[in-house]
């Protein structure tokens, strides 16, 4: 049975890229209809641009999909009822608080999550375990958006209106190594002044995953906590835990 097991998981590995390359490569037309669209005839002459483009409409396309299956787990990561890599009924952890920075947030497709966490949002929602908060967490304060897809990025800046976010949510439309850049995008995060990083199913796509890993933590506070729900299991960290 778990040679079975192994070998479907080896397939799946190998398949899985090629299927969603095939689920990208029908986006073209409609890529190309939104670029004409928004006139933006550059694009279709630039390789990287359109990549980017189709990059964009791909994941609003796909993305409320990729959500429904993760938030089973991610939604109550971000709540501090997971240890252990276990979903407990009861707050055991501290949830998401204070400044907040999300590793590609798309088009903010896990906005209205965070929307239950900013201060005073206690009382316009139900959910009994966000009542249940350690007192050292919580609440959001302010909150970055690092999204440096441009469709992304325009996509997010209307989400966070729609939800009545944009006085603490900044859409930072660059990729991780200009975060600290004001001249690459109107504003600066400076190290140490982020309380908490939420990457979910971004890892696998960032550029030099070492070197950009290492600038996030560099933008965390001491004692700053990194949410992370990614496309691979970690079994164990140097200090422990098990996600």
């Amino acid at each position: 049975m778990d040679t079975l097991a192994t070998i479907w998981d080896a397939f799946i590995h190998v398949v899985d890229p090629w299927r969603f390359m095939s689920i990208s490569f029908r986006h073209i037309p409609a890529t190309i209809r939104g670029l004409i669209h928004e006139k933006d005839y550059g694009a279709l002459l630039s390789f990287a641009r359109f990549e980017e483009a189709l990059f964009g409409t791909f994941w609003a396309t796909i993305g409320p999909n990729v959500k429904l299956n993760a938030e089973q787990r991610v939604i109550p990561l971000l709540e501090g009822r997971i240890k252990d890599g276990v979903v407990h009924d009861e707050v055991v952890s501290t949830p998401v608080y204070g400044t907040v920075l999300e590793v590609g947030a798309g088009s903010g497709m896990y906005a209205d999550v965070f929307a239950r966490f900013r201060e005073g949002a206690d009382s316009a929602h139900d959910n009994e375990s966000l009542r249940h908060r350690k007192t050292t967490g919580g609440h959001i304060t302010k909150m970055y958006g690092v999204e440096p897809n441009p469709i992304s990025a325009k996509a997010l800046g209307q989400r966070v209106k729609d939800l009545g976010m944009d006085d603490i949510y900044h859409v930072v439309p660059v990729g991780i190594e200009s975060v600290d850049d004001p001249s690459a995008w109107n504003g600066k995060i400076e190290p140490g002044s982020v309380d908490c990083i939420v990457s979910i199913l971004c890892l696998c796509s960032i550029p030099e995953p070492e070197k950009n890993i290492k600038l996030l933590y560099n933008l965390l506070k001491p004692g700053g906590r990194w949410y992370a729900y990614e496309h691979v299991k970690a079994l164990s960290t140097s200090s422990g835990h098990t996600f």
